[in-house]
């Protein structure tokens, strides 16, 4: 049931991806399937499909949109999208993480339109930006390669090791040795994506032609994301949600920005939960060990991901928030 919902999803994803070049600010119009050329019937499957794993509870809830030809022709939600501490139903609108999609939709993309611009280009290498690399092949590995998860890099950090923030990540990036020769083989990497926006900070750091810069490390890659995504895509839902690191509590507070042309963002009411603080610490080798309580508080309009929770909630391989 699982592979079937996962199968569900990626025809969505597909078929809102041809419907891109026809977005307009108010939306795309919501038009009947047969208009467009799609079968009602099977798209009516679709409730019982999500159904069925809701009460085999698989998940909690679902928010499914399909588009085809500049048309909306079925949108519709299902379950909830909170169950703890309190139940709420799932809306049209619900603001979900949505992790590795990140890399698509915000760094890939991001990275393109550098290139566009003639302030990158596919062929670059790492160690043309990032200087203070212990592992000379690692220094070599090039933009595409990156991008298409080729570079030699493993998969992510392990987290067993305690570090935080950007100049944490960099230091664990320093030290860390390709598994495999650059080109070699595909191994889905999120540090990959990671490098690619310490990348992106950097040539937009540096470049004086970009007259908003971010007065924070990470700030750069996900401004940019915004600016050249986000709002004039009007993608009103879309951003990242910024942890404010306090000591020993880096979760209590979160500033969510980057959210299209809106004045104000989104409140953390309309955000799908995800998981408590001592769940997300046991992955990749990390470990909580904070006190009971605090471990219970769930993660709302916080990114899920540990390594992005790590660096502040902004980083190239996960941190996204948008609706479906």
């Amino acid at each position: 049931m699982k592979s079937r919902l996962v199968k569900l999803c990626f025809l969505t994803l597909c078929l809102c991806a041809s419907v891109v070049n026809s977005v307009r600010a108010q939306g795309l119009p919501i038009a009947p399937p047969q208009t467009v050329g799609m079968n009602a019937a099977k798209l009516n499957q679709i409730e019982q499909l999500v159904n069925a794993d809701i009460a085999d509870k698989k998940l909690p809830g679902a928010v499914v949109i399909v588009g085809h030809k500049g048309k909306i022709v079925y949108r519709k939600a299902f379950g909830n999208r909170s169950l703890v501490p309190t139940v709420e139903k799932m809306t049209v609108d619900t603001i979900f993480d949505v992790a590795s999609l990140t890399k698509p939709v915000a760094t890939a993309t991001s990275i393109m339109i550098l290139v566009e611009q003639g302030k990158l280009r596919l062929s670059d290498t790492i160690g043309k930006y990032i200087l203070d690399i212990d592992d000379e092949q690692a220094k070599r590995v090039t933009i595409q390669q990156l991008l298409t998860h080729t570079s030699g890099y493993r998969p992510d950090f392990d987290l067993a090791e305690k570090w935080t923030g950007r100049e944490g990540m960099l230091a664990a990036l320093k030290k860390e040795k390709l598994r495999n020769a650059p080109g070699a083989r595909f191994v889905y990497s999120d540090i990959g994506f990671i490098v690619l926006a310490e990348i992106m900070n950097g040539v937009i750091a540096a470049d004086p032609s970009y007259k908003e810069k971010s007065n924070v490390d990470w700030g750069n890659y996900s401004e940019f994301s915004a600016r050249s995504l986000f709002r004039p895509l009007a993608m009103n839902d879309s951003g990242f949600a910024v942890i404010l690191n306090s000591p020993g509590l880096p979760y209590v507070k979160a500033l969510v920005f980057g959210f299209g042309s809106r004045a104000k963002s989104p409140g953390p009411e309309r955000f799908a939960p995800t998981e408590n603080i001592k769940g997300q610490n046991s992955y990749l080798g990390s470990k909580y060990d904070g006190q009971e309580e605090e471990g219970e508080t769930i993660l709302r309009a916080l990114v899920h991901d540990p390594t992005a929770f790590r660096m502040s909630g902004v980083a190239g391989h996960a941190g996204l928030f948008s609706t479906a």
